[in-house]
């Protein structure tokens, strides 16, 4: 590997590593304004899962916006 390819590489990972970031900080916060709790996975898993996929869908717009599209 050359000294361009590491450096690529190099930044390829910390944009990883800070899109992974960004992504569970905003899914976090979502949930909790949304009120996506572990009592509603144990009442109702299938809504559950419908809101944290729908969160994720929108976190992920977010990210891609603000990290990858900048």
């Amino acid at each position: 590997m050359n000294m361009l390819e590491g450096r690529l590489t190099e930044h390829l990972n910390a944009v990883d590593d800070e899109t992974q970031e960004r992504m569970d900080i905003l899914v976090r916060q979502m949930m909790e304004k949304q009120g996506i709790m572990e009592e509603m996975k144990a009442r109702d898993q299938m809504e559950w899962v419908r809101a944290v996929n729908g969160i994720r869908n929108m976190a992920e717009e977010i990210v891609l916006k603000e990290l990858i599209y900048r």
